[in-house]
């Protein structure tokens, strides 16, 4: 992967509230304090793929932990958005097989507000931070708009 950063620090989509908790999410699962040192954006850029990035990324292969973690900290962070909005506590489950195929979906109290076929995970990323941010919204519209519609199921 090229080394120039495609989000620069100071960059106005950063304060996004998503691209906020994304970085909060990510930071969370850095057990090994890789993130310590690094600016936002550092955390941010290997999310974001550009058709360059995606070009060097086999077509077939397994994920490694580090696209696992990305891919945990992007829908934990869309559970955590829901859950703001709601007040109801949204929880992501997320199972894939190691050849990176398989299932994210959230739950409010016994409701799927979201249920996601994951596919390549290898390639987990989003073309631009505004795709990803466009992405997620459209994300926790949509599951808040089930949990305002079934509000007795997400509540038990």
């Amino acid at each position: 992967m090229s080394d120039e950063l495609v989000v620069k620090d100071g960059a106005e989509v950063l304060s996004h509230p998503f691209m906020k908790q994304i970085v909060i999410q990510l930071r969370a699962m850095d057990g090994y304090g890789t993130y310590d040192t690094w600016s936002d954006a550092q955390v941010l850029d290997p999310i974001i793929l550009t058709k360059a990035r995606r070009r060097e990324i086999p077509v077939v292969g397994d994920p490694d932990e580090t696209v696992i973690s990305r891919v945990k900290a992007y829908y934990n962070g869309i559970a955590q958005m829901i859950e703001k909005e709601t007040g109801i506590m949204a929880v992501p489950v997320i199972n894939l097989t190691h050849e990176g195929f398989g299932r994210s979906m959230i739950t409010a109290g016994k409701l799927v507000v979201l249920d996601k076929t994951l596919r390549d995970v290898h390639r987990f990323g989003f073309d631009s931070p505004e795709k990803l941010i466009g992405e997620a919204e459209k994300l926790v519209t949509k599951a808040v708009e089930l949990i305002k519609k079934f509000p007795e199921v997400a509540e038990m």
